[in-house]
């Protein structure tokens, strides 16, 4: 049974692989450097827009990071409303209320300040405001949003998700638990803004968390098999530059040189995953995190080391190929050798950046355990081409693993 379904699941990946060279796949337009903020107002009227609703959460006001592009922005005479409700993980009440704000005051266009969950929820937003016939649940998928969003701006203030270069948009409904992805081309902004200035004042915990969000994003697309060669670049780059950076950026935010590599090492893991997809890992976080709301990158690396070691033999060779690339052992090292390195060094990543190797006691529920394990599999299978197929019982049991009890 299990190998008729693992051939149902490789021929759907085959051909969605043979479809996606069909699709446009566009890199956004980027601006970076410290007057990164400067030209938003002349590329949003280029666009013809002049009324822009901003999407962030309450902790980017208390920060008071919007402020710099609020007096750009009114100096060019443009007028921002603002949605400042998102949350961690994106509701589907967020994306209704936003909807309200953007309709109600002729709004034009989008900008996401923020992490992930920001910008996941201005991509959720914009894809309904195109889609006005559906609701969140009609959108859940691959290539079910019909219609090009209005133009959408990316300013990521962490460095970890890659949501700026990405096709997916992750929510909940709050209503039932469910955290799923809605996957599109279209959901790809038309600029990221890179200032790194704007995660000088990260605390530790976030630049841990989302820094092994980067590392799974990039590691997950590498050993998956629907790699190109652009993804494939684009993933080992992008954990060379965690593998140098994240701890001295993780110490000290102040270090200008740590904040961009970190920046370029989330945006090029959201370039390879984009087009790679993820794996397991992520389908077990996006489980999790719907039924305990626990942040994303915090469950992903928790997880991480674990799945990969499940994965076994089936990802060596690409785990070997990272071990090359990072300079972990010996050349002549075997590739089993060289993937457990590779484990090695994301379990000792990770006590460096005080994150655990499991769940502590009381995170994951025994009874919930069975509903997980089948939400995980519903997400990963059939459309993530991960190195080794695995069933629910199997993904149960990489939870009993990560998790104490």
């Amino acid at each position: 049974m299990k190998a008729i379904r693992v051939f149902r699941s490789r021929l759907y990946q085959q051909t969605l692989r043979f479809f996606s060279h069909f699709l446009s796949f566009k890199v956004p337009e980027i601006f970076e450097g410290k007057d990164a903020l400067s030209p938003i107002p002349s590329w949003l009227k280029k666009k013809g827009c002049k009324h822009p609703l901003l999407v962030c959460g309450k902790g980017i006001r208390r920060a008071g990071l919007e402020k710099p592009l609020l007096e750009a922005l009114a100096k060019e005479g443009i007028e921002t409303s603002i949605y400042d409700g998102v949350v961690p993980n994106p509701t589907f009440s967020n994306i209704y209320v936003a909807k309200e704000i953007y309709l109600k005051e002729n709004c034009d266009s989008l900008i996401a300040l923020g992490g992930g969950s920001n910008m996941d929820a201005a991509k959720a937003l914009g894809a309904l405001l195109v889609n006005p016939k559906k609701k969140l649940e009609d959108l859940k998928g691959v290539l079910k949003v019909q219609n090009p969003l209005p133009p959408l701006i990316a300013i990521p203030t962490t460095a970890g998700t890659g949501s700026e270069a990405t096709i997916a948009s992750v929510i909940v409904n709050e209503k039932t638990g469910d955290k799923f992805a809605i996957n599109d081309p279209k959901l790809i902004p038309q600029l990221a803004v890179f200032d790194d200035s704007l995660l000088e004042g990260l605390p530790p915990s976030v630049v841990a968390s989302t820094g092994m969000d980067a590392l799974t994003h990039a590691v997950e697309a590498y050993i998956g098999r629907e790699n190109t060669s652009d993804t494939k670049k684009h993933a080992l780059e992008a954990i060379s530059l965690i593998h140098d950076h994240l701890v001295p950026f993780y110490e000290d935010r102040s270090r200008e040189e740590d904040r961009k590599a970190m920046q370029k090492a989330s945006f090029l893991a959201g370039l390879a995953f984009t087009r790679a997809y993820v794996g397991y890992v992520h389908a077990l976080a996006h489980a999790l995190g719907g039924k305990y709301n626990l942040p994303h990158g915090y469950t992903n690396a928790v997880l991480l080391p674990h799945v990969l070691e499940a994965y076994g033999e089936k990802a060596y060779k690409k785990l070997s190929q990272i071990s090359d690339s990072l300079s972990l052992t010996e050349k002549k090292a075997s590739r089993e050798e060289k993937a457990k390195a590779v484990i090695s060094w994301i379990k000792d990543l990770k006590v460096r950046l005080s994150l655990p190797d499991k769940f502590p006691i009381g995170t994951v529920k025994k009874e919930d355990l069975d509903a997980l394990a089948i939400h995980a599999d519903k997400e990963a299978n059939p459309l993530y081409p991960v190195p080794e197929e695995f069933d629910k019982d199997e993904l149960k049991e990489i939870l009993i693993e990560s998790s104490e009890f």
